[in-house]
């Protein structure tokens, strides 16, 4: 069984930075998309970053844009999410999710787009 796994989660403070990354146990797994998703405590899973390998597209939610770049390497089926400017509402636990099937016409910015989940690396930043 493929298994995507986080890392690079931690506590820092207002404006301060982290960078997570996350791959799959096996160089074989094909992915055509992978995303981060984010969940507080109390509150819906929802949508961070996405990157599409087949048109070579990224997708960011408002509440991020400008500050967190995704990036990743389709080949070895890994993800990145620089996080700068980091504030208070940041704060979740952080998934990372990977397609394994084709779609021309889903965006991939919703959770039953993705296959795969990770465990989640916990993020929190202070005030």
């Amino acid at each position: 069984q493929v298994q995507l796994v986080e890392s690079g989660g931690g506590l820092v403070q207002t404006g301060g930075s982290l960078r997570l990354s996350c791959a799959a146990s096996e160089r074989t797994f094909t992915t055509y998309a992978m995303g981060w998703f984010r969940q507080a405590p109390g509150k819906e899973r929802e949508f961070v970053a996405a990157v599409s390998w087949r048109f070579g597209t990224t997708y960011y939610a408002d509440s991020v844009k400008g500050r967190f770049t995704i990036s990743g390497d389709n080949a070895k089926n890994t993800v990145y999410l620089q996080m700068n400017s980091l504030i208070p509402g940041d704060t979740g636990v952080y998934y990372c999710a990977a397609a394994s099937t084709a779609n021309l016409y889903q965006l991939p910015n919703g959770k039953n787009r993705y296959d795969y989940w990770g465990q989640g690396t916990q993020v929190t930043v202070s005030s």
